[in-house]
């Protein structure tokens, strides 16, 4: 069945929100990896929850495949249409429902973005943590169960969404979660949805948890000599208890990139970025704390910053690293590799993976949320260039191994996509055909983002 068949009722629901441009197609075909393009054949700018009920019922009439669409922010081609049919775009859908302040939740669509939320919520005293560098959409950040810099503390999506909104696969609308705290009232529907990367039902409406926020807020950067340096003072940082917001690793060639694209000024060794919240005294005893474990492990040139402007400007340094490190080889693209290992574990893994690198034709700078065991090796490749591209292959296919040997997983935060469906049953065994199972039953058509996360059928 084609999307010719189901044209005339979806042009009838949508009007001129259903776009079939080149130009929509075209940009709707790109991801932020080294995926190849992949245009949809149409694209859906649904505007209310009924919309979307209303387009998904057409296209499981018509066998219409069905993708969901935030910020288009995604690394592992989440949001490419593989198989053809509707990316549903959910840039309209971007409102601010209800804020209840008292209960520390707000309730969103899923089109709205990290910072617009944030700027919203500004007044309120409040704020929603999950950080995961880019400004992605918060459907989509639920979708491939986000995390980023601040989860060491707040934790990931997983964490701060309570309750859903979703389409299922044959138009069906469902509720799942509570704004209770918690609940033992049958499956975790909520937990199943979250992180399913559109593949089981498209999320329409997001209750998420709030935290307050910090009277205090201290930043730090400091440089050692030696990368085990860094990631020892990680460990010893983490296995003290100090309740640090954010911790963050550089390695030298990420610095050098960011020196080159942002013109800064850091020194061209491995770093570490920290960022306290509290209140004025438990921040400065967490930040003497860690001083200290620093220093022991050789940490050099301390910067400390408490005013917002000079925070953002250590901060610079890992929010433009990606970018940064694009630009440090015109031209190339990237595979974003993103395991992540029991804090136990950490400084093996990195180690393990710098020998790989050096040993390999592929530039590939190291950085992280090392305060939870996730790190990542941005891959730099030409993709006509065969050569390196199984150069590259072959290291991330290594990070990937190692991080199962260690007790890890081979996506701490990027999702599954169709980049890394190859890992799928070295980690999860029978559990990858139970999965599979569960997107027949609510997809049996398999219309919902095919290609992606399960088993191929």
């Amino acid at each position: 069945m084609t999307l010719d068949a189901a044209l005339p009722a979806l042009s009838s629901l949508l009007g001129d929100r259903l776009c079939r441009s080149k130009s929509e197609l075209d940009h709707h075909g790109q991801s932020e990896s080294h995926f190849p393009p992949t245009p949809p054949e149409a694209v859906a700018y649904p505007e209310t929850t009924e919309e979307v009920a209303a387009l998904v019922k057409i296209c499981a009439d018509h066998g219409v495949p069905v993708i969901g669409w935030g910020a288009g922010t995604s690394l592992e081609g989440h949001a490419l249409a593989v198989q053809g049919g509707v990316v549903v775009d959910f840039a309209r859908m971007n409102r601010v429902i209800a804020v209840n302040a008292e209960d520390m939740d707000v309730r969103v669509q899923p089109g709205i973005t990290r910072e617009a939320l944030n700027e919203h919520l500004r007044a309120t005293g409040l704020f929603f943590p999950v950080d995961p560098g880019a400004n992605a959409s918060i459907g989509g950040m639920a979708s491939t169960r986000a995390s980023g810099t601040t989860a060491v503390r707040y934790g990931t999506m997983r964490d701060n969404v309570m309750g859903l909104e979703v389409v299922l696969a044959d138009g069906r609308v469902t509720r799942t979660g509570t704004r209770a705290r918690k609940s033992s009232a049958g499956y975790d529907l909520t937990a199943l949805f979250v992180g399913a990367e559109g593949t089981l039902g498209l999320i329409t409406e997001l209750t998420l948890k709030l935290q307050g926020q910090p009277t205090a807020v201290s930043a730090a950067v400091c440089a050692f000599s030696d990368m085990s340096d860094a990631v020892a003072t990680v460990i010893e940082t983490i296995q003290t208890g100090v309740p640090m917001a954010r911790i963050e690793f550089v390695d030298a060639a990420t610095a050098r990139a960011v020196n080159a694209y942002s013109d800064a000024d850091f020194p061209e060794k491995p770093h570490l970025l920290v960022e306290f919240h509290g209140s004025e005294v438990g921040v400065g005893e967490d930040a003497e704390i860690f001083g200290a474990i620093a220093r022991d492990n050789g940490a050099e040139g301390f910067q400390w910053a408490r005013q917002t402007e000079d925070r953002n400007r250590l901060w610079k340094m890992r929010h433009e690293a990606y970018r940064a490190i694009l630009a440090s080889r015109p031209g190339a693209r990237a595979i974003v590799t993103d395991v992540c290992v029991p804090i136990s574990a950490l400084a093996q893994a990195v180690a393990e993976t710098q020998a790989d690198i050096d040993a390999s034709p592929v530039e590939a700078p190291i950085l992280g949320h090392v305060g939870d065991g996730n790190f990542h090796a941005i891959l730099l490749i030409d993709p006509d260039d065969k050569a390196e591209v199984r150069a590259a292959e072959t290291l991330s296919a290594r990070m990937a191994d190692r991080a199962l040997r260690l007790g890890g997983t081979v996506t701490g935060e990027h999702g599954i996509g169709m980049g890394k469906l190859g890992y799928m049953r070295a980690e999860h065994g029978n559990g990858w055909e139970v999965m599979g199972s569960i997107k027949a039953a609510l997809d049996p058509q398999n219309i919902m983002n095919p290609g992606k996360l399960v088993p191929p059928e």
